[in-house]
């Protein structure tokens, strides 16, 4: 029974992107997004019936659905590994996923291509399903490969728009370079294990040399750095906003930007052997995201300030893996896969109330005319802000702290100030957007209206998981989650750090008083003194010009 579940997975949304992908136009819009999100729902019940069956007995599982490639010692199956790591990232994946195929239904609502639509949003399921399951470097290439092109082929999805062309085209560029490093990293695990299945290439990792391990993590993280947008090859993250807003959440939140942490802390038994390769996953994840908070300073495309939100939480996750927090990487993913898609689709609506537009400086005293996606918004500002009691508060906050405990001082600098930087910008867009008078045109004023059901069931579902799926972890270091984990994630010669309660309410107390921080001086200056923005680009033009072009 549990090999049929397992193999069930990825089967429900292939067979659903087999039927609307040949027999799509030969129905209904509302047939074939129900038979998509179905898929998906299906795939997240069967998720369901792994996870309690891992629950019971938490051992690793390999599960071969077909003996592919074979000869001489070769010998490559389509095979899935269900450990805990695997399974977490199932459930975010497929459950997350579930909710932005069903928004989906009604913000694609009339647009021509529906059914194109759900057949790729299924076929990017897949791809992402094939590359978290994959018990070895070869299935997880398949699927690696499947989001990057799921992602040309949704962010181009207006492909009659010229920017929507060249955003796609830029994203599976530089992703490729990205590709060529983690190709580079399966050869040469390939060459010196003869072997290309995790289990087989981890029990062997300790005969590496430091400087073949250091060779194949540097490769490694070139592939991760490349699809989780992290500096340099970020450009491509920000222009994806391309595309529909559902895909916006799909890319930022639940599947292809993970990979790239996926693949590291899937890989951490060999990076921990790579002392400099680490470090430098640690410097890569705190200059990203303390240089893409920089950048959200000044954005003003709703969906832009959010996508730049991304790349910095991101770097989040890479600083943690970089000082061998892999179970705090893990559970921040898993947080920021709840509030940036709440906030995603939360811009999807104001969107979709204003008509098509993106523009924050065109919004204002939106509270009162769509007041449930205000409120559900609300909840995933304060959630990325990182104020307790929501999510991102204990998540990030072990970030932090984990980086401070070890010595990492330097690093929990770059996060301090990017984590006020990220409330500051957050809280900012929020009063631009819901806040003051209203600057929204006279002609689509009267038009205002609240998002249907099928849209906003959806948010409260994610901000119910905003706001109380950071409990999980708690206590920090200590909770459900990380002994869940514990197993897969602990870094090899790990020490064990008893952190006093003194000094842990201490760095919850710089955490709380950072967050508030940025969202009291948001306050003062989009409440408060609302000029007060312009009054400062205008002393300081060359400092706002270089931060609006990205340096």
């Amino acid at each position: 029974m549990f090999d049929l579940l397992v193999l069930l997975i990825p089967l429900f949304p292939l067979l659903a992107v087999l039927v609307n992908g040949l027999l799509g136009s030969r129905y209904s819009h509302d047939m074939a997004g129900r038979l998509a999100f179905g898929s998906v729902g299906l795939s997240f019940l069967c998720v369901l019936g792994v996870f309690i069956s891992i629950l019971g007995d938490p051992a690793p599982r390999e599960v071969i659905a077909y003996s592919w490639i074979f000869g001489g010692d070769l010998s490559i199956n389509l095979a899935f590994l269900i450990d805990p790591l695997s399974v977490i990232m199932l459930l975010v994946v497929t459950g997350v996923g579930f909710l932005i195929h069903v928004y989906s239904v009604g913000y694609m609502h009339g647009e021509e291509g529906f059914t194109r639509f759900f057949t790729y949003m299924n076929l990017f399921m897949v791809s992402m399903l094939l590359l978290v399951m994959g018990n070895n470097y070869v299935v997880l290439f398949i699927g690696w490969e499947g989001v990057g092109l799921c992602s040309y082929l949704l962010i181009g999805y207006y492909y009659e728009k010229v920017s929507a062309g060249k955003a796609a085209t830029k994203a599976f560029v530089v992703n490729r370079i990205g590709d060529a490093g983690f190709l580079l990293a399966i050869f040469l695990i390939f060459s010196q294990f003869g072997t290309l299945d995790y289990t087989a290439v981890m029990a062997k990792a300790s005969t590496l040399s430091t400087e073949m391990a250091t060779a194949i993590s540097l490769c490694l993280l070139v592939g991760a750095i490349g699809k989780s947008a992290q500096l340099p090859l970020y450009t491509w993250l920000p222009d994806a906003m391309e595309g529909p807003t559902p895909v916006s959440a799909l890319i930022h939140a639940a599947t292809m930007v993970t990979a790239g942490v996926y693949m590291v802390v899937r890989n951490h038994v060999i990076f921990d052997m790579a002392p400099m390769a680490l470090a430098t996953v640690g410097i890569v994840g705190g200059v990203t995201a303390l240089f893409a908070a920089t950048i959200g300073l000044v954005q003003n495309d709703i969906k832009r300030v959010l996508a730049y939100s991304t790349v910095s939480q991101l770097g989040y996750m890479f600083l943690a893996c970089g000082v061998g927090a892999y179970t705090a990487a893990i559970f921040h993913l898993m947080t920021h896969a709840f509030f940036k898609a709440l906030l995603f689709l939360s811009a999807g609506s104001v969107i979709h109330a204003l008509g098509g537009e993106q523009d924050i400086r065109k919004m204002g005293g939106l509270h009162d005319k769509i007041p449930t996606t205000y409120r559900v918004f609300l909840i995933g500002t304060l959630a990325i802000a990182g104020i307790p009691p929501l999510a991102g508060f204990w998540s990030k906050d072990e970030i932090m702290a984990h980086a401070f405990v070890h010595g990492y001082y330097h690093l929990y600098l770059l996060a301090a100030v990017g984590a006020f930087l990220t409330s500051f910008y957050m809280f900012r867009l929020t009063y631009l957007t819901f806040y003051g008078s209203s600057r929204v045109d006279p002609h689509v004023a009267h038009h205002i209206h609240e998002s249907p059901s099928v849209m906003t069931i959806p948010l409260v579902i994610l901000a119910g998981l905003a706001l109380f799926g950071g409990f999980l972890g708690v206590p920090p270091e200590h909770g459900w989650f990380h002994g869940f984990l514990h197993d897969v994630a602990t870094p090899l010669g790990a020490e064990a750090h008893e952190v006093g309660w003194g000094m842990l309410l201490g760095l919850m107390g710089v955490a709380i008083a950072i967050a508030l921080g940025g969202w009291g001086l948001a306050h003062y200056m989009y409440a408060m003194r609302p000029q007060m923005a312009n009054e400062w680009a205008a002393k300081s033009p060359r400092a706002y010009t270089t931060i609006l072009n990205k340096y």
